[in-house]
């Protein structure tokens, strides 16, 4: 048969399970077969309702009769059914046709109730009458009577004839075709063999869909064949063929409510079929493979079950006027489901309750060498036909009235869904001790597929839920402390699984189980130190207080809670790595974190488990976790928070959603609220006094004086220890808080026991009977405050009351007190008789009293341990659980923030340590996308110190944010054609640390690249990165071009200690030339030359460095908002003073010079100065960030000049390198921050010009670099600058370096030369003192001058004079030139300085002349030239004199008599003894043609005879000092071109002519007569000279004026 070839076929899907009991004999199929052939016919594929129909060749009505006489055949064989006649065997030995109504119940009476009749008999058989099931067979037997036909075989044969001519087997009367199988299935006589095939023809005809939902009376036919297979009766042989009948029993169950008519199953018929296999995953005396086989079948219907709870929500939700408590209540009250109890399976040799809506499972099925026994109903028939009386259960419905065919039958719903679910959960109940923990694994298993499946419509039913919320927490929460790990691995899956579907209902329950598993899994020892991990990257671990905190992290306090058994403890490894999974798995909800961040720790009176969960996973990812766990757990708890932080990140960019959610601004002045009760909690635990002050000082008690204030806050705040708080009310001095506490409690219409238990739940009582005693007086007049209770005579009977309840609930549940010694209750009313106002309690007010403290104890937890408390601390969180509301489901990004802001540290961390510590790629891999996701976080939530530390962390596993400069004493730089490498220990070492470089890498390509404007303290490491890798040349000297505003040349580093050019090298050098190269370095005591390895690992460290995006950091500065340029800046700043002792090394040498370190060779490092290139880096940075715009100057611009000047201040130990750039650099700054006034520059000015000289000549370029750009453009700064005496002190001092000379006169043109110009009144002196001292400079050409002179006598010169001197000259020239210019300003100075006009010619004109006359005795020809055109024009001015005044004839005595000495002075002639003599013609020269110019003027002046007087002497030394005949000759030329004019004009008349000025013509002739005697005969040729010597100066004086006037004429030359 087909059959059989299936089973020899087939494989087992179970065969790693297989039988406890083996098979004996060959032909038993083994089990695993069986099981395949089993999953084969059924041909169900999935478990929701889905049948995969099977087409068959044959014609259905042939199957069925080749299924009829398989049966019948198999029945035939067997020697106790071995009885029928030919009609039977032909199919028509039956004449039984039922009447109208027959014996049949209808199809509704069938559902409700064919089992009712209470004394065990069975209804659907009929007494010995005419319409008896059985008929009479048609043969006799031996002792000749006449034996009746089997009807087992005769339904058989009824049904083939009935089936004949049927051309439509699925429109045929299902109820009539199993009619014959289910006989069979239900007698007691039939075989396993036969009641096996049987089965499997029930089951081919739903296989292949003989059998379909629109078949006629399907429902019905589904009842009966529930009934049917759960009242399944066989005789037992051998155990493998019985067991294969309850295998296919299994299987069919399964199809039925999988299948098409699964849905027409009455709450009944489920009841008993998961009744059935239930009690099959009981039973301990059946296989392995069988109860395992049941349990897959159970877990398979339980998926059917529950999915159609999902429709039932969806009708219930649309029917808005059932209301939810509805659900409570069942319309079969009777419908119930018993558990299987340890003991009881279905081979117990007991009798068969009748199938009912109430049995018991185990009675279902019976198997082993007992036969089932008969219901009582069948009594009669047993009497008159034992043989097969067991057997005859005749159903028929083939003649069923139309009314009976239209009978209701409501599907299966919520009562069937709720009693199984409640079955399931009792099985868990840890106490019952008939519950084995195989049965709990089992129901546990089913559960969790339940919820699976429909968790959250199962929370939707009130009768559901109150299930979860109660029996199924409460043995889940009491399991999962099994050491059976079996139980403690499902009871967490389903844990897990309830918190995932479910939660939203378990707020208090959920805080519950994860406060547990904090404790349990919470290591309570420090985390310890591993050599190179510093501390300061995992100290945000938060370590475990010595014992969970005293406020209420659950619904009860935290000493209740560890009377629940929760208070954790040692656990094995094994089940710590379990509990671990199973958090971790909750961690994988996106929402779960953000739900317990919002629900617990915003919540004032709850837990912190968002915090404690990160903390936990935190801690056991550290690797010493695995000591007291598994070396799993470490792996598990990384992963979990690697996890979480990716879920945040991935929804970084979600729209933020808050309609529906609470407001973020509330939870965090929740959480604010929280830190301060805690902290105060804490306080008051340990001082009562001081915490209340600290809470009224927080404004968390609003009114310290206002005691109901305070007693509130007593009252409502669970983080209060009981025993401190009863303790402080109860004192003498708090009896007034004592009463303001109690008035809080409303004991109206309450026994004194329930309101004295509703009191001692706030507090513990105190152990001094004087403050018990208190507290029982105020908490009697609070009794009797409003209304005496009733039965209480006054507050004094409740005072004793009160006591004797107390001492009742001490006796009545004290353990060391033995049962027969505890108070009866005529002991309790005998101690009470009297006290009520002299009269006794009503007796019933006792009992009730006694009652109620017998079988309740008012629980003090703090004194008992065992399940009393247990459940006390239960209810009140079941109590609690209906006031603290349903959670929170979070499923918006909104609470990231403020979660991650609180949660970082211990991330951080754990991600820093793992780091440090881990060896595998996948580690660091997983590492580094988590700390880049945290600074996704960070920097999108704006959470700058996550951002900070995160980079702090990265640099100190860098290597490289070294406090300690490095060592650079050894660093050799490597040429190899065009390229250069620096090698240094730094570079090696980094080179070689594949952590620090992934690190580096994640740092400034991760990390910082693009979140520069949110880091604030991380640039403080970044930039000691940057130095570091600075000072080893491994990032350029120079920033890039966007940010080079200084124009200067890179900053100038060490240079290396040696050069080596492998390029020069042979290609075939061998060992013995690097031998000889290491000995001639080892002898030199030089440092060798960097090995291959070495050079590889630099490579490896500029790689790296070339990987980072330095340059693009450094182009972000130019947009980085304000206050994180004013943080980067001050980290720079900072680095300066850090800086504390320079390192010692040489200063890279300047290009142009010449390079003392030779290739291929060693340089000794030598130089006596202290040169730090990281300070000029720092400085150069900060000033660059400074000036990026007006802004940035306003911000930090004087912090950075401050700096700049301490620098300068202490210039005396700085190296100049670094000092002259600081100079520039604050120059710099100076220019950019003129507008805004920050800066002063005569301070700046003063801090510069007091550098010693040897400083300022090295510092000269930067200074009158910086100076220049002050006073590049006009403005406020330019001429503030200009009128700075330090300015022109500095200037002076940098004149004298001849490399900056042309530097500073360019200046100084630019300062006199400008539009306006800068010289003002202050600045005048200092200027024209300048431009003196360049034309001095000018005698250095003297000997140029001979030079030139020899020149022209030589045919060529035997050397060429330096072009210095001639740039000497030229400015000397322009100084002289300069000057002049300067006298055109100085009436406008004049004016503006309001000084008096000896003052103003001191001030002004004074320093011209002396300036230019000066000059006019320089050696150096071309300046004296000009000089003396300078001096000639300025002494001609006409805004000089004046007839007003007349301190401008101070230019003789101050200026033209000077330079006439000078220029006399032999020294004077021979600097330039060539031209000499012709500066003194001109000398005299000028003076005359001054005097002329000023005749008029000086005429008027008393001192004109004097001054001429004078005049004349000088011409006489000149005409005397014989050097030469020039002045021979212009001297009298001169001198009688002034006597002309002078007489002329009638200055010089003789006294004749009524002149008054008779001295002056005296003294004049004197005068000439001493050195020009013949002057006056060539000036008067036509008077004899000896008649003027002889009649005297009478008889000159009268000839002269008519001689003379018309012949005599000055010569022009003198104008």
């Amino acid at each position: 048969m087909s059959l059989e070839k299936s089973e020899e076929s087939g494989t087992s899907s179970t065969a790693n399970y297989g039988s406890k009991q083996p098979l004996e004999g060959s032909e038993r199929p083994s089990i695993p077969k069986a099981l395949t052939r089993e999953c084969q016919l059924f041909g169900v594929d999935s478990v929701n309702g889905a049948n995969a129909t099977v087409s068959i060749a044959l014609n259905p009505v042939a199957l069925i009769n080749t299924e009829c006489v398989t049966v019948t055949s198999a029945m035939r064989k067997d020697v106790r059914l071995a009885r029928s006649s030919v009609a039977a065997i032909l199919g028509g030995g039956s004449s039984y046709r039922p009447g109208p109504r027959s014996i049949y119940l209808n199809e509704k009476e069938r559902i409700e109730g064919i089992h009712t009749n209470g004394t065990g008999r069975d209804d659907l058989h009929v007494g010995n009458d005419g319409n008896n099931l059985v008929s009479y067979w048609g043969r006799k037997g031996k002792e000749g009577k006449t034996l009746q036909d089997n009807p087992l075989l005769s339904a058989f044969a009824r049904l083939r004839t009935d089936i004949r001519g049927c051309t439509d087997i699925r429109k045929f009367d299902v109820p009539s075709l199993l009619h014959p199988f289910l006989q069979v299935i239900r007698s007691s006589s039939t075989s396993a063999d036969i009641t096996s095939l049987a089965l499997v023809a029930i089951t081919k005809f739903f296989a292949y869909n003989l059998i379909s939902k629109h078949s006629p009376r399907l429902s019905l036919a589904m009842q009966l064949l529930s009934v049917a297979i759960t009242q399944c009766r066989f005789e037992a042989s051998d155990s493998a063929k019985d067991e294969l009948v309850l295998l296919r029993i299994l299987k069919l169950m399964e199809g039925m409510l999988s299948g098409p008519g699964g849905q027409l199953l009455t709450d009944g018929s489920v009841c008993e079929m998961m009744e059935t296999v239930l009690s099959m995953c009981c039973q301990v005396r059946l296989s392995e493979m069988l109860r395992r086989s049941a349990e897959i079948t159970m877990i398979s219907m339980c998926q059917v079950i529950f999915e159609r709870l999902k429709s039932i929500e969806e009708q219930d939700t649309n029917d808005c006027v059932i209301s939810e408590s509805l659900d409570d209540k069942s319309e079969e009250p009777q419908l119930k489901m018993d558990a299987p109890l340890k003991g009881k399976n279905v081979a117990s040799p007991q009798t068969t309750t009748p199938a009912s809506a109430h049995f018991n499972a185990p009675d279902k099925l019976r198997q082993s060498s007992l036969e089932t026994r008969l219901p009582t109903g069948t009594d009669r028939l047993a009497e008159t036909q034992p043989a097969v009386s067991d057997s005859v259960v005749d159903i028929n419905y083939t003649t069923a009235s139309k009314s009976e065919d239209k009978a209701d039958i409501k599907p299966y719903a919520l009562p069937s869904i709720r009693e199984l679910f409640r079955v399931l959960v009792n099985l868990l109940e840890p106490h019952d001790r008939q519950h084995t923990d195989p049965m709990r694994i089992m129901a546990l298993r089913v559960i969790d597929v339940a919820l699976e499946v429909a968790g959250p419509s199962v929370v939707r039913h009130s009768s559901l839920r109150s299930l979860v919320r109660d029996d199924l927490c409460r043995h889940l929460f009491q399991l999962v402390r099994s050491d059976n790990m079996s139980l403690l691995n499902e009871s967490l899956r389903i844990i897990g699984t309830l918190l995932a579907t479910c939660r939203e209902v378990l707020n208090l329950q959920q805080e519950l189980f994860l406060s547990y598993l904090v404790a349990c899994l919470h290591p309570k020892v420090e985390i310890p130190r591993e050599p190179g991990i510093e501390l300061a990257l995992y100290e945000g671990i938060r370590q475990p207080p010595p014992e969970i905190s005293s406020g209420r992290s659950t619904p009860v306090p935290v000493k209740d809670r560890q009377k629940l058994g929760m208070e954790g403890g040692s656990r094995k490894p094994d089940a710590r790595e379990a509990m671990i999974e199973s958090i971790g798995a909750l961690v994988r909800i996106p929402s779960f974190l953000a739900e317990l961040f919002v629900n617990y720790d915003c919540e004032v009176d709850r837990a912190n488990l968002c915090e404690e969960m990160i903390d936990l996973f935190s801690r056991n990812a550290f690797p010493d976790s695995a000591t007291w766990s598994t070396t799993n757990v470490p792996p598990l708890c990384l992963d979990a928070l690697l996890v979480h932080i990716q879920l945040v990140a991935d929804r970084l960019n979600d729209r933020q959603v808050t309609e529906g959610f609470p407001n973020s601004l509330k939870l965090r002045e929740q959480r604010a609220r929280k830190k301060i009760i805690i902290k105060g909690a804490s306080i008051f635990n340990e001082s009562p006094k001081s915490g209340i002050n600290y809470l009224a000082l927080q404004g968390i008690i609003k009114d310290p004086e206002d005691l109901r204030s305070v007693a509130y806050f007593l009252k409502s705040t669970s983080r209060i220890s009981k025993k401190i708080l009863g303790e402080y009310v109860s004192k003498k001095s708090h009896e007034s808080l004592l009463s303001a506490f109690l008035d809080l409690f409303d004991f109206s219409n309450k026994r004194v026991d329930e309101a004295l238990r509703e009191m001692l739940a706030s507090f513990r009582l105190p152990g001094e009977s004087a403050l018990i005693e208190r507290i029982i007086a105020v908490f009697s007049e609070k009794c009797c405050a409003n209304s005496t209770p009733e039965g209480i005579a006054d507050k004094d009977a409740v005072y004793v009351l009160t006591y004797a309840i107390i001492m009742l609930n001490t006796d009545q549940h004290n353990p060391t007190v033995k049962a027969q010694a505890r108070m009866a209750f005529n002991d309790f009313a005998r101690n009470l008789r009297g006290v009520n106002g002299g009269k006794d309690f009503a007796p019933q007010y006792l009992q009730e009293i006694y009652n109620s403290i017998k079988t309740n104890e008012i629980i003090l937890p703090d004194e008992h341990d065992n399940k009393h408390a247990f459940d006390y601390a239960w209810k009140e969180l079941l109590f609690k659980t209906q006031i603290s509301g349903n959670l929170k489901i979070c499923n918006t990004n909104v609470f990231d923030s403020d979660m991650f802001e609180a949660t970082w540290k211990p991330i951080i961390a754990t991600l820093s340590y793992v780091f440090m510590s881990a060896s595998e790629d996948s580690v660091y891999q997983r590492v580094v996308v988590g700390f880049d996701q945290c600074a996704q976080i960070a920097a999108h939530y704006g959470i700058i110190d996550a951002l900070d530390h995160i980079v702090y962390c990265l640099s100190i596993i860098s290597t490289l944010a070294s406090d300690t400069p490095p060592n650079t004493a050894l660093n050799t730089e490597v040429q190899a054609g065009n390229k250069t490498v620096m090698v240094s220990e730094l570079a090696v070492k980094f080179g070689r640390d594949y952590r620090a470089q992934l690190a580096t890498v994640v740092l400034f390509r991760g990390i910082i690249a693009g979140n520069e404007s949110k880091i604030r303290n991380g640039w403080k490491h970044i930039i000691r990165i940057w130095v570091n890798l600075f000072l080893n040349s491994l990032v350029p000297p120079s920033f890039p071009q966007t940010l080079s505003v200084l124009d200067m040349s890179p900053i100038p580093i060490q240079s290396p200690s040696q050069i080596i050019n492998r390029s020069e090298r042979s290609n075939d050098s061998g060992i013995f030339q690097t031998f000889t190269s290491y000995l001639s370095s080892y002898a030199a005591d030089d440092p060798p030359e960097p090995s291959d390895e070495e050079l590889s690992d630099t490579l490896c460290t500029v790689d790296c460095i070339y990987a980072c995006p330095f340059e693009n950091i450094l182009d972000s500065f130019l947009t980085l908002p304000t206050e994180t340029l004013v943080v980067l800046v001050h980290a720079i700043l900072d680095k300066l003073l850090k800086t504390s002792s320079p390192l010692v090394i040489v200063v890279k040498p300047d290009p142009s010079s010449p390079n003392h370190s030779k290739f291929n060779g060693h340089r000794s490092i030598t130089g006596d100065s202290n040169y730090d290139p990281s300070v000029n880096f720092a400085l150069e940075l900060a000033t660059i960030l400074a000036m990026r715009d007006e802004q940035t100057v306003a911000t930090v611009g004087k912090d950075v000049a401050e700096a700049l000047q301490n620098v300068i201040r202490d210039a005396s130990n700085i190296h100049p390198i670094t000092v002259s750039r600081a100079v520039l650099y604050l120059l710099h700054l100076l220019n950019a921050s003129h507008e805004q006034s920050i800066l002063r520059a005569p301070v700046i000015l003063h801090t510069i010009s007091s550098l010693d000289t040897s400083l300022m000549k090295k510092s000269a370029v930067p200074i009158l670099k910086g100076l220049s750009l002050c006073m590049r453009q006009p403005g406020p700064l330019r001429n503030e600058i200009a009128n700075s005496p330090d300015f022109w002190s500095t200037i002076r001092d940098l004149h004298l370096i001849p490399e900056v000379a042309s530097s500073v006169f360019g200046l100084l043109e630019s300062i006199l030369k400008g539009v306006p110009s800068a010289i003002t009144a202050d600045n005048y002196g200092a200027a024209v003192t300048l431009l003196r001292s360049f034309a001095n400079m000018g005698n250095t050409n003297a000997a140029n001058n001979h030079k030139q002179d020899r020149s022209r006598r030589a045919v060529k010169s035997s050397k060429q004079h330096n072009p210095r001197d001639d740039e000497t000259v030229v400015r000397g020239v322009k100084a002289v030139t300069i000057i002049y210019q300067l006298s055109s300003r100085v009436p406008l100075l004049i004016q503006q300085s309001h000084l008096e006009r000896n003052e103003a010619w001191n001030a002004y004109w004074s320093p011209i002349f002396r300036a230019l006359s000066s000059q006019c005795t320089n050696s150096c020809r071309d300046i004296r030239h000009h000089a003396f055109s300078g001096l000639q024009r300025a002494l001609l001015s006409p805004e000089l004199a004046s007839a007003d005044h007349q301190e401008w004839t101070a230019i003789f005595s101050e200026v033209l008599f000077p330079l006439i000495s000078q220029l006399l002075k032999p020294e004077v002639y021979h600097s330039d003894p060539a031209s000499m003599s012709d500066t003194r013609v001109q000398a005299a020269t000028l003076i005359c043609k001054i005097f002329l110019h000023y005749l008029v003027l000086l005429s008027e002046w008393d001192g004109m005879l004097d001054l001429w007087l004078r005049i004349l002497d000088v011409m006489d030394r000149l005409m005397n000092s014989g050097q030469g005949d020039n002045l021979e000759e212009a001297v009298p030329e001169s001198l009688k071109n002034i006597i002309l004019v002078m007489t002329n004009g009638g200055y010089l008349v003789p006294p004749s002519q009524g002149s008054e000025q008779t001295l002056l013509w005296d003294e004049t002739w004197k005068r000439l007569e001493r050195f020009l005697p013949n002057m006056y005969a060539e000036i008067f040729p036509e008077h004899n000279s000896s008649s003027q010597a002889t009649n005297g100066t009478t008889n000159r004086e009268q000839e002269l004026p008519t001689s003379t006037t018309g012949t005599l004429q000055p010569n022009p030359d003198t104008s």
